[in-house]
């Protein structure tokens, strides 16, 4: 059943982009029926050590009431990977690499867009032209990804996530370490430090 949450979870980050993924968070009960018992793992991410509650607060000014939805100050260290592991080591039966091996089938060869998702998609570029654009974040990434032909994708179309395939590839041949103290941590590391953020390498690597 743990084998199968992860490799729900993991397709589920790339079919619905919308909800969930690698670089989010992860919070899940596990009911054991062999000792009875019930256990529950948080896997959300603090706060990136470079940045102080004070120092935020400097950011967002005087008049600010709450924390904007989008750019570098929002982001927390990614815990799903490691609750992955967590659970896995714990409970898991089949290997990693077959766990995650229908995900990296789908990103890699392509899967149908949901028309929920196609419609999340859609208001999502919508909301960055109309309104994000105000926030002065990096919307390059999710335009190669999810826009490269300036729209949305339509229900039903094919869609692949070839950066997506080879991350979770990665994770999948190397283990938690591979997302958080490899090439993948130090890409987030440099992608941070370009767009003026404070996630580090080091935040990823003494993350549990």
């Amino acid at each position: 059943a743990v084998d199968a949450a992860i490799a729900a979870n993991a397709a589920l980050g790339l079919m619905e982009p919308t909800g969930n993924g690698i670089g989010g968070d992860l919070f899940a009960i596990i009911y054991d029926p062999k000792t009875d018992k019930l256990y529950g793992i948080n896997g959300s991410g603090r706060s990136p050590s470079g940045q102080t509650l004070d120092q935020l607060k400097e950011k967002l000014g005087p008049d600010a009431t709450a924390i904007p939805p989008v750019g570098p100050l929002p982001i927390t260290i990614p815990g799903t990977v490691d609750a992955w592991f967590d659970m896995h080591d714990r409970f898991g039966k089949l290997p990693m690499t077959e766990i995650l091996a229908p995900a990296i089938t789908y990103a890699r060869d392509g899967h149908p867009v949901a028309p929920v998702i196609a419609m999340y998609l859609d208001r999502s570029l919508a909301a960055y032209e109309a309104r994000l654009k105000r926030f002065d974040f990096d919307f390059d990434n999710a335009r190669a990804t999810w826009f490269a032909d300036g729209d949305a994708p339509e229900p039903g179309e094919m869609f692949k996530n070839p950066d997506l395939a080879n991350t979770l590839r990665r994770i999948a041949e190397g283990g938690r370490d591979a997302f958080y103290e490899g090439e993948i941590a130090r890409t987030i590391d440099a992608y941070m430090e370009r767009i003026g953020g404070y996630l580090s390498y080091e935040d990823l690597a003494d993350f549990s």
